[in-house]
């Protein structure tokens, strides 16, 4: 299939099935597009996908461009860390220059009016649309006919009377679907999928975001790994992230960079710890580090707690005798005190814009 006539934007969830295989019913050759990031995605599933309900399925990474994005989001964040409305203009964007690539008309979504409250609302669907720059291209089939005729369906490249009038937040119209017409032999179950609307991924996150020095992907790939913590002295922030168990330990050694330094215990059985930058952090700080990572080596302090900790930089290794202490000062802050530092932000972002409304109504 070289001609392409639709990019359909597809998550793996309910909804973008449907989305696709009604255009593909109309004979339309279409291209599911998987946005992956560390937030959302998983290009492993692609194969199975594309087996279990007949689409054709491409990867496209959107990894820096979705963390240039959370660094400030235009329309905020939901209830966690999750920019609900810059991500869906943000995966419109890049779907629409993949759909220009290949010459297609169409770009579709699998979005139901008034399913998701913050994203979903008509009013919102608008915005989305208008930002994303869209209009001439966007098409919702799963709820089309409660929206204004396309310039797709206008000139016929698709049949609005095939497409549904589905809204809000229920799912029967979609199981029956599903169920009765494509005959899916598994439905997958409801789910967000997105990392950012849980509070303990998002207080992750959000350290990443206020304190590494201009973050990228890969140090949100170091976030979803393992246990974290972080170390404040003075104006300097040191992020220390800790193997629970082999995988871990092998996807922290996978993800160290040229400036990082891997913390081990040789000889006894103990977690790995990655020290972010640890290469240019001052010994007594690598000590702290190595005391935390020690208190969870369980097995190893049933016979002593004390032992030789090794720090591996990239052109140096150095060793230092430690005491196992959980209190050593590396933590992680609780949701609600980020929270409230989310909160704040956001009050001093819209101070501006409520200085002009009350300026022009007196």
């Amino acid at each position: 299939m070289d001609r392409i006539d639709a990019i359909a934007l597809f998550s793996g969830g309910l909804d973008s099935i449907l989305a696709a295989r009604l255009l593909a019913d109309q004979g339309l050759n279409v291209l599911c597009l998987h946005m992956t990031s560390p937030f959302f995605g998983d290009a492993r599933q692609i194969p199975y996908w594309q087996n279990a309900y007949g689409l054709r399925i491409a990867q496209h990474d959107l990894g820096d461009a979705f963390v240039e994005l959370l660094r400030q989001p235009a329309h905020g964040f939901g209830k966690t860390l999750n920019p609900c409305v810059d991500c869906k203009i943000l995966l419109l964007q890049e779907a629409k220059k993949i759909m220009l690539a290949h010459g297609a008309k169409i770009l579709a979504t699998g979005e139901v009016i008034g399913q998701r409250p913050m994203s979903q609302r008509r009013d919102v669907l608008n915005t989305i649309m208008r930002e994303a720059d869209v209009k001439d291209c966007l098409l919702r089939p799963l709820s089309a006919q409660h929206l204004d005729v396309t310039p797709m369906e206008a000139a016929g490249l698709v049949d609005r009377e095939k497409l549904l009038a589905i809204q809000g937040r229920g799912r029967q119209e979609q199981l029956a679907l599903a169920q009765n017409r494509f005959h899916l032999a598994k439905i997958p179950s409801p789910s967000g999928g997105c990392k950012l609307t849980e509070r303990e991924n998002a207080r992750r996150y959000w350290m990443v975001l206020e304190h590494s020095n201009d973050p990228k992907a890969k140090d949100f790939d170091l976030a979803n790994t393992g246990r974290q913590f972080w170390l404040n002295v003075g104006e300097t922030f040191y992020w220390l992230s800790m193997g629970r168990n082999s995988r871990d330990n092998d996807a922290l050694r996978a993800l160290r960079s040229e400036e990082d330094a891997l913390i081990t215990f040789p000889g006894i059985p103990s977690p790995v710890a990655l020290a972010r930058y640890g290469s240019q952090w001052p010994d007594e700080i690598l000590k702290l580090a190595g005391q935390t990572t020690l208190s969870y080596a369980i097995k190893a302090l049933a016979n002593s707690s004390r032992a030789s900790m090794n720090v591996s930089c990239q052109s140096s290794s150095r060793s230092f005798v430690v005491e196992a202490n959980r209190q050593s000062g590396f933590s992680l802050p609780d949701w609600e005190t980020i929270h409230t530092t989310l909160k704040a932000r956001r009050r001093r972002q819209l101070a501006p814009e409520n200085e002009y409304r009350n300026t022009s109504s007196e």
